[in-house]
C-alpha cells in the first residue's frame, strides 16, 4: 500500500490564493476588503479541505484494499487529501493541470478540455486498465469534479466526430445538461458506465458539483451514477440545435442506452456531493456578513442559467433596484452557470460576456462594482477567470474609442476588459463549483 503522508498542500494553496486575489484587486478602492472576501470564499471550497472534512465525519474502513480514482479539474487536491488520511493500494488521477504537483501518488494523466482530444482518449484507456485490477472485495473511492466529461473519454464514435459534436454544441449555447446527456449516450464510461469495469468493487464517489442544481447524473457525465435519460432525449437535443449536416451521421446512429437506476451494478455504489456552488455562496455571505452585518448581504439567485448577456442585464437591473432600497455598503450575490451562443469570432467566456452586458447598465453609478468569476479560474478558452465592471467602465471605454455593443456582438469581451485592465486572472484555482457574481455598493 502507498504510505499515508501528511502534506502542506492546503496551506500552500491558501497562501497562493490570498496573494493571487491581493494582486487582482490591489488597484481598486476597497481592494484589501475584496481580496479578503474572495480569499475566504475560495478557501471554503478548497477541494483538499472539503474531502478532509468528509473523512473526519465519515471515517473509511481501512481493512480492505482501497483504490483512488480522481477525475476532473480538482482531482489532484481531492486525491492528495484522501492520501493524507488513508493508505492507498493504488491511485489514478485524470485532470487538466498538474504542473505544480510535486508529490506523486500513483499515476497522473492529463486530458484535454473543453474539447476532448487524444490525451482524453488515452485517459479513458488508462482508466479501464486501472479499474481492471479491482475485485469485489476492494473499495474504490472516486473523487469527481467538473471538467471530467472532456478530460476522459471512451467514445463509441471516432474522436474526430466527438470533437465536431462537442464544438458544435458549445457554439450553439447548449446547456451543460444537454451536452452531457449526449456525451453519456456516446461513451462507455459515462452515464454510470464506469461501474461496469469495476468488477463488483464497492464504490464511494465524493463529488464536487459544477452544475446548477447539483444533478449527480450531469457532473462529469455521471460516471458512477445511474442515468435517467434515454436515447430519445439525446436525439431530441441533436434535432433542437439542427446538427444534421454539421456533424457526422454516425453520431445519430451510434447513440447507445445508458445504465438505469434499477441496474444491480449500483447496489454497492454510494454517490455523495461534498461541495457545490451553494456552499461557496453560503461562505461568501458569511464573510460579508462578518464585515458589514448580515442585513448587508443577500443572495438574489442561486440558480442563474441562460444566455450570459440576458442574465447580466437582469442582475444589473436587480442591483440598481437594490440601490434604491438598501443602505450602503451592501453586497448582492448570485451563482450558477450561464451559456453563450457564439455569433462572432472574438475571445471570451461566459463570465466576461455577462460582465460586458452590464457595462452600460451600470454606467455613471457611484461606488459600485460587479465581479463575475469562474471558480476554476478559467473562463472559457481564456487565461482569465472573469472580469470587473464599475460605474466608470462605460466612460473609460468611450475615451478609448471602444463601442460596447460591437464587442458584445462579436463575443469579444476578453479584449474589451483587457483594454480596460479589468480582467481577473488567478491562474487555475484547483476547484470548480460554477460561477459567482458579486455586486458591491460601497
Amino acid at each position: 500500500m502507498m504510505p499515508c503522508k501528511k502534506t502542506k498542500v492546503s496551506i500552500i494553496a491558501a497562501v497562493k490564493m490570498m496573494l493571487s486575489f491581493e494582486k487582482v484587486f490591489q488597484k481598486y478602492p476597497q481592494g484589501e476588503l475584496l481580496a479578503k472576501i474572495f480569499t475566504s470564499t475560495f478557501q471554503a471550497i478548497d477541494p483538499n479541505a472539503i474531502v478532509k472534512k468528509y473523512l473526519q465525519q465519515y471515517p473509511i474502513n481501512t481493512h480492505k484494499r482501497i483504490f483512488a480514482f480522481g477525475l476532473g479539474k480538482a482531482a489532484i487536491p481531492m486525491a492528495q487529501s484522501l492520501a493524507d488520511e488513508i493508505s492507498l493500494t493504488d491511485s489514478l488521477v485524470i485532470t487538466k493541470h498538474a504542473s505544480e504537483s510535486k508529490w506523486k501518488f500513483g499515476s497522473i494523466i492529463l486530458g484535454n478540455h473543453p474539447i476532448p482530444g487524444s490525451d482524453s482518449l488515452n485517459a479513458g484507456i488508462q482508466a479501464k486498465r486501472f479499474l481492471s485490477q479491482l475485485t469485489k472485495d476492494d473499495l474504490l473511492i472516486c473523487l469527481i469534479s467538473g471538467g471530467g466529461s472532456a478530460l476522459m473519454t471512451a467514445p463509441v464514435i471516432s474522436l474526430e466526430d466527438l470533437q465536431s459534436l462537442t464544438s458544435a454544441l458549445l457554439k450553439s449555447g447548449a446547456t451543460i445538461h444537454e451536452i452531457n446527456t449526449l456525451r453519456k449516450h456516446l461513451d462507455e464510461l459515462k452515464g454510470g458506465g464506469l461501474v461496469q469495469f469495476a468488477n463488483g468493487a464497492q464504490i464511494l464517489s465524493l463529488i464536487l458539483s459544477d452544475v446548477v442544481g447539483d444533478s449527480l447524473e450531469i457532473i462529469a457525465s455521471g460516471v458512477t451514477v445511474p442515468d435517467s435519460t434515454t436515447i430519445k432525449d439525446a436525439s431530441a437535443i441533436l434535432e433542437k440545435y439542427n446538427l444534421r449536416g454539421q456533424i457526422s451521421d454516425s453520431v445519430f446512429s451510434s447513440l447507445r442506452e445508458t445504465l438505469k437506476p434499477d441496474n444491480y451494478l449500483f447496489e454497492n455504489v454510494t454517490n455523495q456531493i461534498v461541495g457545490s456552488n451553494n456552499l461557496a455562496l453560503d461562505f461568501a455571505c458569511s464573510q460579508v456578513g462578518q464585515i458589514w452585518g448580515d442585513k448587508k448581504v443577500k443572495v438574489i439567485n442561486n440558480n442563474i442559467q441562460g444566455e450570459a448577456s440576458k442574465v447580466g442585464i437582469e442582475i444589473a437591473k436587480q442591483f440598481k433596484d437594490a440601490l434604491q432600497t438598501m443602505q450602503r455598503p451592501f453586497c448582492l450575490l448570485t451563482g450558477g452557470e450561464t451559456t453563450v451562443t457564439i455569433k462572432g469570432n472574438g475571445k471570451g467566456g461566459r463570465n466576461q460576456q455577462l460582465a460586458l452586458s452590464t457595462v452600460e447598465e451600470l454606467a455613471d453609478l457611484d461606488n459600485v462594482m460587479l465581479i463575475s468569476i469562474a471558480t476554476d479560474g478559467e473562463d472559457g478558452p481564456t487565461d482569465a477567470a472573469g472580469a470587473v465592471v464599475t460605474g466608470e467602465s462605460y466612460q473609460r471605454s468611450k475615451m478609448l474609442g471602444m463601442d460596447v455593443s460591437s464587442y458584445q456582438l462579436r463575443n469579444d469581451a476578453y479584449h474589451f476588459f483587457e483594454s480596460l485592465g479589468d480582467l481577473i486572472k488567478t491562474n487555475p484555482t484547483g476547484t470548480n463549483v460554477n460561477d459567482l457574481v458579486f455586486c458591491f455598493a460601497f
